[in-house]
């Protein structure tokens, strides 16, 4: 198992140049799977995990987010970011002090995003996003200045489609210290193609949440840095949960258990990443 420096600094090499994609697991099985396939980093899900607990997201408290991410942390060989919403405060005092805790986790990195959840307000005003982002880089610098700040704009869900305005927010967050920009909701070539311009060159991430129409091969040649998938992997999962479930108990029929994974791969898999960490650590 790499050591937590290791893993930050194996994270940081990734923004330097390329395309990676960060898969966003939702429990420690399927970290561990994430890192059988041989992706390099992976990325917390607060959707994700929040469904997993049968909640909506945004409904897990801090306490009960930081032990799921030092979960995954501790699961897995890999960097991980955390998804760590609004950084589970308003004032950018309380935004640091959560983000000290979550740099206790031992995460590669964390997000910190610009919405408020007020649907009236739903971003925060620019100087107090930024001075939230300014507090996150403070309190990432006095733990471990290796760990990266990763700045969200979210007005694309918030149905702020100014491009301008987003670009703007991002280069403000990376001024106050944030490594890696994401601008969620963006979904076109013409869109992608302006953030990676208007930022450069911090290195961008963009969210894949379904159907794009874009491989990662497009994005990469778009300037892309890192491809997230947010709740995306936790969704297919669920639809093919709901549908077999769906069948048994509205027809009797149990033929969509057809497409499920056999025990012997899924007991096998999980058998040989245990000897493999029974003799790592022997």
């Amino acid at each position: 198992m790499p050591s937590i420096a290791e893993k930050r600094r194996a994270f940081r090499a990734l923004h330097e140049r390329g395309c990676f994609v960060l898969p966003n697991p939702w429990d420690i099985g399927t970290a561990r799977y994430l890192q059988h396939l041989g992706f390099k980093a992976i990325a917390t899900t607060s959707s994700g995990a929040a469904w997993s607990l049968g909640l909506p997201d945004t409904a897990v408290g801090r306490e009960v987010m930081l032990t799921h991410i030092a979960a995954i942390v501790a699961a897995t060989d890999l960097p991980v970011n955390a998804d760590f919403e609004s950084g589970y405060a308003a004032s950018p005092a309380a935004v640091g002090e959560s983000v000290r805790m979550c740099v206790d986790t031992g995460v590669a990195g964390l997000s910190i995003e610009d919405s408020t959840g007020d649907a009236d307000k739903p971003l925060f005003a620019l100087d107090d996003a930024v001075a939230r982002m300014r507090a996150a880089r403070t309190a990432i610098d006095a733990k471990d200045p290796a760990v990266m700040l990763i700045g969200r704009a979210e007005c694309f869900l918030v149905g702020r489609t100014d491009l301008d305005e987003t670009v703007a927010r991002l280069n403000a967050y990376a001024a106050a210290g944030a490594d890696c920009l994401y601008a969620p909701g963006i979904r076109t070539r013409e869109q992608i193609a302006r953030i990676v311009e208007g930022v450069a060159p911090k290195p961008v991430n963009v969210l894949v949440g379904g159907a794009l129409g874009l491989t990662v091969k497009d994005l990469a040649e778009l300037g892309v840095r890192r491809i997230s998938l947010g709740g995306a992997l936790a969704r297919a999962a669920w639809g093919g949960f709901m549908r077999a479930a769906r069948a048994i108990a509205e027809s009797g029929s149990f033929d969509t258990l057809a497409d499920a994974v056999s025990f012997a791969e899924l007991n096998g898999l999980f058998r040989d990443d245990l000897e493999r960490r029974r003799a790592s650590s022997g």
